[in-house]
C-alpha cells in the first residue's frame, strides 16, 4: 500500500460504505430471527464484522483507526467480539511497502537508511494508527527503534472531522455546541503528528519516571523529525504476548501494580499525563519492568477540572449524594437549569452509581481485579448508560475517562490482585483526606 485517501470525499465514502454494509448484515440478521426463529452463532457473526470495519478502517489510518483504538477497550458498549477484533489496531496494523519507507527516510533524513544507520530492519515489527516502527542500529552501536508517520496523515485529520462533525449534527439536539469537544480532538491528534513533540514529551517523561521500575526510552533527537522518531530500543512483551505465556498469578500482580503505580505517581507528580491507556503502550520486560511507550496523546488538564475530577472519588466513597450533584454540576454532566429536570435526574443517578461502582477498589487494602462480579458491573452500566441526543460533561472527560477506563480494562484483562495502599497515601495527600472511613472488613473485592 503506497498511498491512502486523503480526501474528504474519498474517506467518507469509505465510511458510509462501511457503515451501510456492517448496518446491513445486522439488520438482515434481525430479521431471519424474526421470520424463523434462528440465529446464527453470535460470536463469529460478530467477528465478521469487526474485522470489516477494521479492513476498511486499515486502508484510512489516522483518525479511523484511532477509532478503533477506542473500540479495543470498549467495556460494554460493543460486542466483544468487537474489542477482541480490534486490538489489532493497536500494533499490528499492516505496514506500509519498503520502498516507500526509504522514500520518506531520505526525505525526512537525506540520505537512505543504509546511509544512516548500521543496520535498519526494512520489515516494521509494528504497525498503529499513525505510524510503524522499524528496528534499527546506529553507527555507534545503539539499538534503536524508529517510528516512521504514514503519508498524508495530518493532511487527513481535518477531512475526517469534518466528516464526523456532519454525522454528529445529525444525532445531536440542535442547537448544542459541538465544536468544543471536535476541537479538542483535533489539536490533540494535530499534535500526535508532531514526532518532534512526542520526542520532548519522552524525554520529560524519562526525566521525572524513569526508575528501577519503569523503563521509558531515550529520544535520540538527531535522528528525528515532525514525521520521524527515534528512540533507544525497549526489549519486551505486549499485554497479549505475556498472556499467552501463560504467567502466574504472581507476574500477573507484579506487573498489574506497576501500572497501577504509574497512574498514580503521575497524579503525585502532576503536569502532564499519559492520556493513551491501551494495551499496545506498555511492554512487559524480561527483567520484570515496566516499559512505557508512544507519548503523542499526553494531556496537560486544567487545574480547576482536574480538581474537581479527582474529588468525585471521596464523594463517591461517601456517598454524598449532595456533594457529588454540585460536582457534577461543575463538570457539566447535569444542569440545574434544565428545563426537564427528570432527565438531570436520570443522569445523576446514573453518574452517582457508576462513580460508586468505579471507585470501588479504594475500599480496599488489597483490589482483585480478576472478580468477574466487578468487571460485570462495569458492563451492566455501561450498557445502561442514559442514551439521549445531548452532548454530557467537560471536553476534558474525553481523555480523563479514556485514562482510567482503560488502566481498568489492561488490570481486567490481566486479573491482577492490586495493592491500593501506596495509591491511597498519593490521594490522600492530594485531597487532604483519609480513606479510613471508607474500608471494607475484608481485604479482596
Amino acid at each position: 500500500m503506497s498511498d491512502f485517501p486523503s480526501s474528504k470525499f474519498e474517506r467518507g465514502r469509505i465510511i458510509a460504505k462501511t457503515g451501510l454494509k456492517v448496518g446491513t448484515n445486522y439488520a438482515q440478521r434481525y430479521l431471519k430471527k424474526r421470520i424463523t426463529g434462528k440465529e446464527e452463532s453470535a460470536k463469529e457473526f460478530h467477528s465478521e464484522n469487526a474485522r470489516e470495519v477494521f479492513k476498511e478502517f486499515t486502508k484510512l489510518r489516522g483518525t479511523a483507526l484511532k477509532i478503533a483504538q477506542g473500540m479495543s477497550m470498549d467495556q460494554g458498549f460493543l460486542p466483544e467480539e468487537f474489542a477482541e477484533v480490534m486490538t489489532q489496531a493497536q500494533y499490528s496494523v499492516p505496514p506500509i511497502n519498503k520502498a516507500l519507507v526509504r522514500a520518506i527516510i531520505k526525505r525526512e533524513l537525506g540520505e537512505y537508511p543504509e546511509q544512516i544507520f548500521a543496520q535498519f530492519e526494512a520489515d516494521a515489527f509494528a504497525a498503529a494508527s499513525i505510524g510503524q516502527v522499524h528496528k534499527a542500529e546506529l553507527k555507534d552501536g545503539r539499538k534503536v527503534a524508529i517510528k516512521i508517520q504514514y503519508p498524508n496523515v495530518r493532511e487527513t485529520i481535518d477531512s475526517d472531522m469534518a466528516v464526523a462533525k456532519s454525522l454528529a449534527r445529525r444525532i445531536i439536539k440542535k442547537g448544542q455546541d459541538i465544536d468544543p469537544y471536535f476541537d479538542e480532538i483535533r489539536s490533540t491528534l494535530l499534535i500526535e503528528t508532531d514526532y518532534l513533540h512526542e520526542g520532548a514529551q519522552i524525554k520529560a517523561f524519562k526525566e521525572r519516571f524513569g526508575s528501577e521500575r519503569f523503563l521509558i526510552p531515550d529520544w535520540i533527537q538527531e535522528y528525528s523529525t515532525e514525521r520521524i522518531l527515534c528512540m533507544s530500543f525497549l526489549e519486551g512483551r505486549h499485554l497479549g504476548d505475556f498472556l499467552k505465556e501463560e504467567p502466574s498469578q504472581d507476574e500477573r500482580n507484579h506487573f498489574g501494580q506497576l501500572i497501577w503505580e504509574f497512574f498514580h505517581e503521575e497524579l503525585r507528580i502532576g503536569g502532564y499525563v499519559h492520556a493513551d491507556t491501551h494495551p499496545g503502550n506498555f511492554l512487559f520486560t524480561h527483567d520484570g519492568k515496566l516499559g512505557i511507550i508512544d507519548f503523542g496523546c499526553v494531556k496537560l488538564f486544567p487545574d480547576e477540572f482536574f480538581t474537581n475530577y479527582l474529588k468525585l472519588l471521596p464523594c463517591h466513597l461517601g456517598d454524598d449524594e449532595e456533594a457529588i450533584r454540585e460536582l457534577y454540576t461543575k463538570l457539566e454532566v447535569i444542569n440545574p437549569h434544565a428545563q426537564v429536570q427528570s432527565k438531570e435526574d436520570e443522569y445523576y443517578n446514573f453518574a452517582r452509581n457508576y462513580g460508586i461502582m468505579f471507585s470501588k477498589p479504594y475500599r480496599y487494602d488489597f483490589f482483585d481485579f480478576s472478580n468477574p462480579d466487578f468487571d460485570n458491573e462495569i458492563r451492566h452500566f455501561t450498557k445502561e448508560a442514559p442514551l439521549s441526543n445531548e452532548v454530557r460533561g467537560s471536553k476534558h472527560f474525553l481523555y480523563t475517562s479514556r485514562v482510567h477506563t482503560g488502566l481498568y480494562s489492561i488490570l481486567i484483562k490481566l486479573g491482577a490482585v492490586i495493592s491500593t495502599e501506596n495509591a491511597k497515601s498519593i490521594l490522600s495527600d492530594l485531597l487532604d483526606m483519609s480513606f479510613d472511613p471508607y474500608r471494607e472488613p475484608v481485604s479482596v473485592g
